[in-house]
């Protein structure tokens, strides 16, 4: 059921990936070109028009016409035409969001902290539910450990109905959905991807600050030019990556499954943690919020099970 689970989970994120690719970025050959202050690409389809000096000057200096964009205030979700069904549904109207909440708090990074949690506020059912699912699931483990051992070598097709059965059996005694899991992901990875994409569309991000860290500098960037609170920025992104990986998890197993799943969890925040030093700040700040509402949330389903 785990590697069914993972290999669906992989599935997704192949078929959500090719989504993502409306951000084009200006190149002079095959370079990407860069704001020479922050560092960050410049976009050739931003939503809006920037107000920095310097971006401006580099739209005209590689001729990329941004007379028709609107003021980023201006935005609407039906500015610049359609562009297709990912960019209608998710991307513009996270912008908008992001557009409308910084002119509220005049700060993008706090818009980007309260739209996080506004939506994750919205999905806590959903998500909640899944949470519960793998609580559940650590107490049904010993049950399911014992079916699994008692069936390992018996192959026959009697004795496979009767392992799916007794698997079955022990999932509706502690009313455990076998799919349950793969909701989070379900809405986790285009969620992600959208938010990716709106921040990297929208000038207003890359030109803000947030407690003195530029919103468009990735924290390699950051520390490159000697302004080392960017680090606080990658130990938070692995903190709570390891956390909410951590209290996901099902309990521990010396089989061969265990180990594989251990493997692959190290492996994901391993990766986690390099991409930290490269992706802009704007989107590490949303990754902290996320995953520290995942956290919270896991801790209040465990400790709300102990006082069951």
């Amino acid at each position: 059921m785990k590697n069914k689970k993972i290999i669906f989970i992989i599935l997704l994120a192949i078929m959500i990936f090719p989504l993502t690719g409306c951000t084009k970025y200006v190149k002079d050959g095959k370079t990407i070109i860069t704001e020479e202050e922050t560092g960050e690409r410049l976009v050739s389809n931003i939503l809006c028009k920037p107000t920095k000096e310097s971006m401006l000057n580099l739209y005209e200096k590689y001729e990329i016409d941004i007379s028709n964009l609107p003021e980023c205030n201006d935005f609407k979700i039906t500015s610049n035409g359609y562009e297709g069904v990912w960019t209608t549904i998710f991307v513009k109207p996270l912008a908008l969001g992001i557009i409308k909440l910084t002119s509220l708090v005049k700060n993008a990074g706090l818009a980007i902290i309260i739209i996080t949690f506004i939506i994750r506020g919205i999905l806590f059912p959903i998500t909640n539910k899944t949470a519960m699912q793998s609580e559940m699931m650590n107490k049904a483990k010993p049950e399911i450990d014992k079916i699994e051992k008692k069936y390992a070598n018996k192959t026959s097709q009697q004795d496979q109905m009767a392992h799916s059965q007794e698997i079955m059996m022990v999932y509706k005694k502690y009313g455990i959905n076998p799919m349950s899991g793969c909701i989070f992901a379900l809405i986790q990875i285009p969620l992600f991807f959208a938010f990716y994409e709106a921040m990297n569309r929208l000038p207003l991000i890359f030109e803000g600050t947030f407690l003195g860290l530029d919103l468009g500098m990735s924290p390699l960037n950051g520390i490159a030019k000697g302004n080392y609170f960017y680090i606080l920025i990658i130990i938070l992104v692995v903190m709570m990556t390891f956390l909410s990986f951590k209290l996901n998890k099902t309990a521990n197993t010396d089989d061969i499954n265990g180990i594989s799943m251990k493997m692959m969890t190290n492996m994901s925040i391993g990766m986690i943690a390099i991409a930290s030093f490269t992706i802009s700040t704007s989107i590490a700040i949303y990754w902290i919020c996320n995953s520290s509402f995942t956290v919270l949330q896991n801790l209040l389903v465990k400790r709300g099970k102990k006082h069951a």
